[in-house]
């Protein structure tokens, strides 16, 4: 998967370098929610679960939500780059104990990284100073698992690529001068993710557990651009 992403980002920039093309670099924060998934899969020794989990984003909370981008914009307003998101999900506590588990989290990350492909409308509110754009992004998902069955003596605590990941972007810019932009969107992101449960160490020959799930957040982002 990896391999393929760096293919097609490879291409993209091929397709968004000419020498009138414009580089944008944009930072943002922003509220962030995630909606209800069914996850299933096994914990560490192999006991089956499958339940609608009731996921929190707390995007407020440390280390809080945030992201950023990197645009390649040609003359034709298509623009191609890159993308990484910092999301955040947590599991309720009922959820956790009705797994038996005391950690169930992607809170240093449920982190999305996407090549984008994103249209701009530069003259269409051109009287007031707003641009609209929209785009979308394919990528990875590389949360940072954090989970911990009750009694066991070691927790799941790593970053794993859990799976693909989509993106979708529709906001508005403000051109404040030459360089400098600040804009407001809303976000939606999905991703496949498969992440592993480590095996208690004290038990010998306890296999790791699974966990699948399909997680989509939803984040109103406002930021602030560099273009040169």
């Amino acid at each position: 998967m990896i391999r393929h992403l760096k293919s097609a980002l490879a291409a993209l920039l091929l397709t968004a370098a000419p020498a009138s093309a414009e580089m944008e670099l944009s930072l943002y924060l922003g509220w962030q929610g995630v909606s209800d998934s069914t996850g299933s899969g096994t914990l560490p020794g192999g006991a089956a679960f499958s339940r609608k989990f009731n996921w929190d984003g707390k995007p407020f909370e440390g280390p809080i939500y945030y992201g950023g981008r990197a645009t390649w914009w040609t003359p034709s307003d298509w623009g191609f780059g890159v993308e990484g998101t910092h999301a955040k999900v947590y599991a309720s506590a009922a959820d956790m104990a009705a797994l038996g588990l005391s950690r169930l989290e992607f809170s240093n990350g449920h982190n999305i990284f996407t090549v984008n492909a994103i249209r701009r409308w530069p003259n269409a509110f051109e009287d007031i100073g707003l641009a609209p754009y929209l785009g979308g992004g394919i990528g990875i998902a590389v949360p940072h698992v954090d989970a911990q069955v009750i009694g066991a003596a070691n927790r799941t605590y790593g970053f794993e690529t859990t799976g693909l990941a989509l993106r979708g972007i529709a906001g508005m810019k403000y051109a404040i001068s030459d360089h400098w932009a600040i804009f407001g969107e809303y976000q939606v992101t999905w991703s496949d993710n498969d992440a592993t449960l480590d095996p208690d160490p004290t038990v010998p020959g306890q296999l790791p557990g699974k966990l699948s799930t399909e997680i989509v957040t939803h984040a109103v982002n406002f930021g602030i651009s560099y273009s040169f």
